[in-house]
């Protein structure tokens, strides 16, 4: 047995947050949002996609985001992603603790750290 690659992630968001998820992993991110299946839409939530890559969020009451937790993304075009979050008002803060490698992180607008490096 091997494992292959990792499906998705699961991330929390609070109740009432799907715009704002949708404005920041849709329109920012570029992910596309993906349909739940029927047996699974009654717990709410919202899927993205893009790529081999999956990001699912869950509605969590109480949801408090973790400080170290986080998914690594590796995108085409780390410049024009930060420039994308800049604008949008997202923080983002550049890391060079790893040499030879662009990277750094961001927060979601529910707090969740993203780890974003240049592929």
């Amino acid at each position: 047995m091997t494992v292959l690659r990792i499906d998705h992630i699961q991330l929390a968001y609070p109740p009432d947050g799907e715009a704002s998820a949708r404005a920041f992993y849709g329109d920012v991110m570029g992910f596309d949002e993906i349909e739940k299946p029927a047996p699974m839409r009654d717990r709410g939530g919202i899927w993205f996609q893009a790529g081999p890559v999956g990001i699912h969020l869950g509605v969590e009451p109480g949801m408090r985001p973790s400080q170290k937790m986080h998914p690594a993304l590796v995108v085409s075009d780390l410049e024009t992603l930060v420039d994308r979050l800049r604008a949008a008002g997202c923080e983002w803060r550049a890391s060079d603790e790893l040499p030879g490698v662009r990277r750094g992180h961001t927060r979601d607008p529910f707090g969740n750290r993203i780890e974003l490096i240049q592929g």
